[in-house]
């Protein structure tokens, strides 16, 4: 075998020496190198504002204060938060579609629904187990921020407008620890209009089962007055119809509660009543009074 590598060499050598081209050996291409996938680009993290509430002058106005749990008017809606809760948690009577989703309305402007709105939302922000959203839903004569202290800025129409659009980035945090804020948003010649959109009706859903413990309180305009809320109710769980004692009429509050009809949980909420609060405790200032079911209408008056 040696012998024939030498004659093969000394024959290569002699072909050279004669000047015979001779082609050169082949050479193993190096394997390319993997080239790593490009990442996508990542998502910016959105974290919501931080806004601080005056919870010392919020009480001097008569909403509640997270740190004064035994008030008179905590104690009030501690009793009308209860129920709501239970619902709103699976654990009523039965189970309720989008029972977390609570619309806080009234046949008629000045019956103090924004008033109950924000003291639901506080008095809920006090539970252990819960956390609470208040979204401002009046979009035409919105007063939630106003009545927090707190400035305008875009918000729930924004959402609507922009399905793209993170709702952690209009979303407002506060001192209030389990109490998140979402006003009602960049005014809008066409607002009323958009609440009664299917991009409306899908935010409603995203916002129903996003969070199991989250409890939605929306402060939504009259019954009686604009359509919107009656649009509004039929994707809600509850609905608590602020009643205005001695100056609501019974016929309006009737005819209120024939246009949600088809919310299956309706609750009436009789505000600045002078009736006693059970236990004995009565109370003389501006809001406050009775509470009940409104299964049937005659308990409306």
């Amino acid at each position: 075998m040696s012998s024939l590598i030498e004659q093969a060499a000394r024959r290569l050598e002699q072909l050279r020496q004669a000047g015979v081209e001779m082609p050169a050996a082949p050479v193993a291409a190096a394997a390319p190198k993997p080239v790593a996938a490009a990442e996508p680009p990542k998502k910016p993290v959105v974290t919501s504002r931080r806004v601080e509430l005056d919870v010392q002058a919020m009480a001097q106005a008569g909403i509640i204060d997270p740190n004064s749990p035994r008030s008179e008017i905590a104690d009030q809606y501690r009793v009308i938060k209860r129920p709501l809760i239970k619902n709103a948690m699976g654990k009523g009577a039965s189970v309720i579609a989008n029972g977390n989703l609570i619309m806080v309305t009234s046949a008629l402007p000045g019956e103090g629904k924004s008033f109950t709105s924000i003291n639901l939302a506080m008095s809920i922000a006090t539970e252990l187990d819960n956390t609470v959203m208040l979204v401002d839903a009046d979009v035409a004569r919105p007063s939630v921020m106003r009545m927090l202290g707190l400035p305008d800025g875009p918000g729930l129409l924004d959402l609507v407008l922009d399905d793209q659009m993170d709702m952690s980035s209009v979303l407002l945090k506060t001192n209030v620890d389990k109490l998140t804020i979402l006003p009602s948003g960049t005014p809008h010649p066409r607002a009323t209009e958009l609440l009664a959109s299917d991009a409306m009706v899908r935010l409603l859903e995203d916002m129903a089962a996003r969070y199991p413990d989250r409890i939605i309180v929306f402060d939504s305009p009259p019954l009686l007055i604009t359509t919107e809320s009656r649009v509004l109710a039929t994707h809600m769980g509850q609905v608590v119809l602020v009643v205005h004692a001695g100056k609501t009429l019974q016929s309006e509050v009737k005819q209120a509660l024939a246009t949600i009809d088809a919310c299956p949980v309706k609750l009436l909420l009789l505000n600045r009543s002078s009736s006693l609060f059970k236990g004995g405790y009565g109370y003389n200032y501006g809001y406050g009074g009775g509470y009940g079911y409104g299964r049937k209408e005659e308990q409306a008056a």
